[in-house]
């Protein structure tokens, strides 16, 4: 089957039901999007579809065909995406890093959404989980993002 990931249309081999994670990370070398929990709890594999987040541990891959996937690889691609990650750095978000991925493409979904979001959507949009607790920075980065809108 065809995938279009991250503008570039790729032929992928792989049973319809294999998780999209397991074809964006062993088929095609897109290592930045993480397996975490495996069961779409943690966030660390998000990635969006159709500008939708969405946790590739649990999407099959056959739901991705026809798709416009966009991983955190091309993410700086995108100018609100690019806006996310140097409010990462201005905000020193990232710890251990390992969840960032998931984190900055849920950021990103959320402001495609909604530019201003409020306390509360940033809390209800933000359901990625951090073990090293970066919560009130990632909370800081999108506060500053949607206060300046253009500025970062």
């Amino acid at each position: 089957m065809k995938l279009q990931i991250n503008d570039s249309v790729r032929d992928v081999d792989a049973d319809g039901d294999t998780p999209l994670l397991w074809v964006l990370r062993d088929d095609l070398g897109l290592t930045g999007t993480k397996y975490g929990c495996g069961l779409a709890q943690c966030g660390a594999c998000a990635v969006m579809m159709d500008g939708r987040l969405v946790r590739s541990c649990v999407t099959p891959v056959e739901m991705a065909a026809g798709k416009k996937i966009a991983t955190i690889e091309a993410i700086e691609a995108d100018d609100l995406g690019k806006r996310v990650v140097v409010a990462w750095v201005k905000h020193q978000v990232p710890q251990c890093g390992y969840c960032q991925s998931g984190q900055v493409m849920a950021a990103t979904a959320l402001l495609k959404q909604n530019p201003h979001p409020s306390d509360a959507d940033i809390a209800a949009a933000m359901g990625n989980l951090c073990r090293c607790g970066t919560y009130n920075a990632i909370r800081a980065a999108i506060q500053d993002l949607a206060k300046d809108g253009e500025q970062v």
